[in-house]
């Protein structure tokens, strides 16, 4: 991670006083009252919205084509182009084209500002939402850089079974190994639980860290109160074993998974060794700063009852997406014979579970040696727009969660960490005074995390069902007055957000623009929903309301809006 002290050679007048002064390179040509101006191309009166909708990747295609070497988007004309020497990217998570429309009013100074938006398709509701943000802070590489590079995506020679990989110079790494660890977002979409009674947590180490990576693999059987740990393998990155034991579960064993844990009866006849016995033994081991590596990790350490959230999880290392943005997994047997050509879990006994670690710590090897593109095919590789900045000598900074920086930055990257909407509106007023700076990233979360909080409240999830219904019902006048006189909390929230967006345009340098990309709405009623059909959870409202409000939010949450505007 890079800092502010970079030289920037793309500005000259880097000197002179903000706003018009950074564009004195240019009064030749354009005058010096000149001004930049973007503008939304008109779209046929018949278009529907999905026809005239852009992507995530349009919005970002915008960045390119402005302050680097993109290509001209179809949907927007930028006036004077070579005047704007500073692009600010503001995600707004939470704001959905019915949430705008319907409380318009109380975002006055965006619309003043910022003019009308246009309709954005967001990604698939059931998506992570890590995965809107990765497609406006990365691009896709061009097919000539892909081939250039196409022997670090293949599969690297196999090597012998059981035979790892070795990270002897962390120096020469693409990027640390904390990079490849899940976010806390991932974590909790992706059922990692460290809240449940009995857990116990790492600790951090009171020295030197004994282990800086280990890989985990647990076997299970089935109790009266469900998957009790019976085996439990922890290796060191060289391979060798730290702990190989079986486990006596709590409870009587009802079925004991021969098939796939690998588990018999004869081999737990003797076994004394209790889950608090490993759970301390493991902790002896494992501190707080410990990579454990494992796949579907979360069975794992559920069954260990042990907190723990610095993880390389290998079946979302190497998961795939589809176009739509939707996360398949693939089994541990088939990353193995797709990655390393090593055949396991071919054994009619079951599992091994020292096998499975050392294959799921292989997987990982290679993805810390190789870079995160290893294992990508080359037609869905994707880079970091700060990268692709920097290489038209545009200097970035993000201002955002520190989990955002870790993933999105790189060397050339200044970051600022923040954990406040407010902490990034100051800290963004600020970094926009820097005229070495031509990007900045940052995110308002105070409407989505409204949303998240709204979600579980069991009271107002009835009162939004009920409401969905009653406008799903009743005409477009008496709709639009039921929203305006609904919800206080949700109007001061908009109102606050509506405050900081003035703020931070009054701050900008003249001929900076602004893009505000809200990316989606409100998916975290949409995925509580949808967790209440699968029977994930108990509920007391009928099924056909949940079915017709579950439609309509869904609809609502995929159109996404664009704003955008140069500040004069």
């Amino acid at each position: 991670m890079g800092s502010s002290s970079q030289e920037e050679t793309l500005n000259p007048s880097e000197e002179k006083n903000d706003g018009e002064a950074e564009a004195l390179p240019y009064y030749d040509i354009y005058g010096p009252d000149a001004k930049a101006e973007v503008t939304f191309k008109e779209v046929p009166a018949t278009s529907s919205v999905f026809d005239s909708a852009l992507n995530l990747h349009d919005i970002k295609e915008l960045v390119t084509w402005v302050i680097g070497e993109g290509h001209s988007p179809s949907w927007a004309f930028v006036k004077n182009k070579p005047l704007i020497q500073k692009v600010i990217l503001l995600y707004l998570p939470g704001l959905d084209a019915a949430l705008y429309m319907s409380h318009f009013h109380l975002l006055s100074s965006l619309k003043e500002h910022c003019g009308n938006p246009k309709p954005v398709l967001a990604l698939s509701c059931v998506s992570d939402e890590i995965q809107t943000i990765d497609a406006l802070l990365t691009c896709k590489k061009r097919k000539r850089d892909s081939e250039s590079s196409s022997t670090k995506m293949k599969p690297q020679p196999p090597t012998e079974q059981g035979k790892l990989t070795s990270l002897k110079d962390a120096r020469e790494l693409p990027h640390p190994i904390i990079h490849y660890t899940l976010s806390k977002k991932q974590l909790m979409d992706n059922g990692y639980c460290f809240n449940k009674p009995g857990m116990v947590s790492t600790v951090p180490a009171s020295d030197t860290v004994v282990h800086e990576i280990v890989a985990l693999d647990c076997e299970m059987c089935i109790t009266k109160e469900g998957f009790e740990l019976t085996r439990v393998t922890l290796i060191d990155v060289e391979g060798q074993v730290l702990i190989d034991k079986f486990v006596k579960p709590t409870n009587p064993i009802i079925d004991y998974n021969t098939r796939y844990s690998g588990i018999t009866p004869d081999m737990l006849n003797d076994v004394t060794t209790t889950l608090a016995d490993i759970q301390e033994e493991f902790t002896r081991l494992v501190h707080r700063e410990t990579v454990v590596v494992g796949h579907s990790l979360e069975n794992d350490l559920s069954a260990l009852k042990i907190s723990h959230d610095l993880v390389i999880d290998t079946a979302l290392l190497y998961a795939r997406r589809d176009q739509r943005g939707g996360v398949y997994k693939m089994a541990l047997r088939v990353l193995a014979r797709m990655f390393l050509q090593w055949e396991i879990q071919k054994s009619k006994q079951g599992h091994d579970s020292v096998e499975d670690a050392r294959t799921a710590l292989e997987l990982a090897l290679r993805k810390i040696k190789y870079g995160p593109e290893y294992g990508v095919h080359p037609k869905i590789i994707h880079r970091k727009l700060v990268s692709v900045l920097k290489e038209s000598g545009r200097t970035s900074t993000l201002v955002d969660d520190a989990s955002i920086l870790k993933r999105y930055s790189d060397e050339s990257c200044n970051v600022i960490s923040v954990s406040t909407d407010d902490k990034a509106l100051s800290r963004t007023m600020k970094e926009v005074k820097n005229k070495k700076v031509n990007f900045i990233w940052t995110q308002f979360s105070g409407l989505i995390s409204y949303l998240r909080r709204q979600s579980q409240d069991a009271e107002k999830l009835k009162c939004k069902i009920a409401e969905v219904l009653s406008l799903s019902t009743c005409d477009e006048k008496s709709a639009r007055k039921k929203t305006k006189d609904m919800c206080p909390e949700l109007k001061n929230v908009l109102s606050e957000i509506d405050s900081k967006i003035a703020k931070l345009y009054n701050s900008l340098p003249v001929n900076s623009m602004l893009i505000i990309a809200t990316g989606h709405g409100d998916t975290p009623l949409v995925q509580r929903l949808r967790k209440m059909l699968s029977n994930e959870e108990s509920t007391e409202i009928e099924r056909e309301s949940i079915v017709k409000a579950l439609e309509e939010l869904q609809a609502q949450a995929e159109v996404a809006l664009c704003f955008a505007c140069v500040k004069h």
